[in-house]
């Protein structure tokens, strides 16, 4: 009985998803979320123009409550709209912000790439953005990009990585997009921080006090000393043979008119 509420449960919310997707696409409907309280159903719905979500009036909202109350058989149904901050970071809003690129005829790879860098802009550590169907011609194909670094596998793909999916029928077909994103505040596993080292100051065996050293780049360092020495080389180097001889030959001379004075 069990696993049959939790199968019925799960496929509600799944029917639940796809009605407010259909309802709520021009206001960029991002997902939402079903919590059971005591007074009743709690639904959250976020997107990206909470205003059209609630309607003039509240009529959209009220609209929505009835339909969830009577056709899907929520306890008591009550919605919160929340807007998203950063639509670039909803793999949802991007999938159909994709799905509108192509509906006006630009080219899949554009539209990837561009898709790519808005998200990647946005601060997410990795991206992935598939589209499936006839994209080159009468056969399917599917076209994958990538970038940045995102999880495929275990536990951290499935508590990190964020999915969004969504279709368009074009002249050739139907298109699938599907567009996971790696969120810029996801902390792995296997991530190491390197913590800069501590200086302890020990009197009678106790810590008295703990410094934190700061790790500063080698620089070179020239003392006035340094410089002088650096300038007379340079003038020494720079002074010629035939110069040297001249200076020696005043020498002699203003020494042999001292010997004559004395």
């Amino acid at each position: 009985m069990i696993e049959k509420d939790f199968v019925t449960e799960g496929l509600k919310r799944t029917r639940i998803d796809e009605y407010l997707e259909k309802e709520l696409e021009r206001a960029g409907y991002g997902g939402m979320e079903v919590q059971i309280t005591p007074l009743g159903t709690m639904v959250v719905v976020f997107a990206e123009r909470p205003g059209m979500v609630i309607g003039r009036g509240g009529k959209n909202v009220r609209a929505i409550t009835s339909t969830l109350k009577n056709d899907f058989g929520l306890d008591n149904p009550q919605i919160e709209v929340k807007q998203v901050d950063v639509p670039e970071l909803n793999p949802k809003i991007m999938a159909y912000k994709i799905v509108n690129m192509l509906q006006r005829g630009m080219h899949f790879r554009r539209v990837a790439y561009s898709t790519i860098r808005r998200i990647m802009g946005a601060g997410a550590q990795g991206v992935e953005i598939t589209i499936s169907g006839k994209i080159r011609g009468s056969r399917s194909a599917v076209a994958k990009f990538v970038e940045g670094y995102i999880k495929k596998c275990g536990e951290p793909s499935v508590r990190f990585v964020e999915e969004g999916f969504a279709t368009v029928k074009l002249k050739p077909g139907v298109l699938g997009i599907y567009v996971r994103i790696m969120p810029p505040g996801a902390v792995l596993p296997d991530t190491v921080e390197i913590l800069p080292p501590k200086m302890e100051i020990i009197e009678d065996n106790e810590v008295v006090e703990t410094e934190v050293l700061e790790v500063v780049d080698e620089e070179v360092i020239i003392n006035e000393d340094d410089q002088d020495l650096e300038e007379l080389e340079i003038i020494e180097e720079e002074i010629d043979i035939e110069d040297l001889e001249e200076i020696a030959a005043e020498e002699s001379a203003e020494e042999s008119e001292d010997n004559g004075e004395e």
